[in-house]
């Protein structure tokens, strides 16, 4: 019970991390400058923005729950579960940034969803 509630963790928090991160570099722009003096203004930026803070939080919660996780069932079993965030990070993108999905890239979610349960069969 406690891997599945530590995959549940961080399935949820992987994703959530990726959509705040997402929003949050999406309000500071794009990065087009590699200039020493332009990037230290940008990482700036970046580490007082509240929601690029807020998913940095969730994907420190992830790696927290992947560990849990890895310490109560086999690796093998672990990581294609958790590639199941990828299904929920691409709900969060459609309903929380609004970015559309093209078919394609929801023949390979569905894919995913196969693959991770092949992975749960006996």
């Amino acid at each position: 019970m406690m891997v599945f509630l530590m995959l549940l963790t961080n399935i949820l928090s992987t994703s959530a991390g990726e959509v705040f991160i997402t929003r949050g570099m999406k309000q500071i722009g794009e990065i087009s400058t590699l200039q020493p003096r332009m990037l230290l203004k940008i990482a700036a930026r970046v580490l007082g923005n509240p929601n690029f803070l807020v998913g940095l939080a969730c994907m420190a919660a992830s790696y927290v729950s992947f560990l849990a996780a890895l310490s109560g069932a086999d690796m093998s079993f672990i990581v294609p579960i958790t590639s199941l965030a990828y299904v929920v990070s691409t709900l969060g993108a459609r309903f929380i940034l609004r970015e559309n999905i093209n078919l394609m890239r929801w023949a390979g979610v569905s894919l995913v969803c196969a693959g991770a349960a092949l992975v749960t069969l006996p």
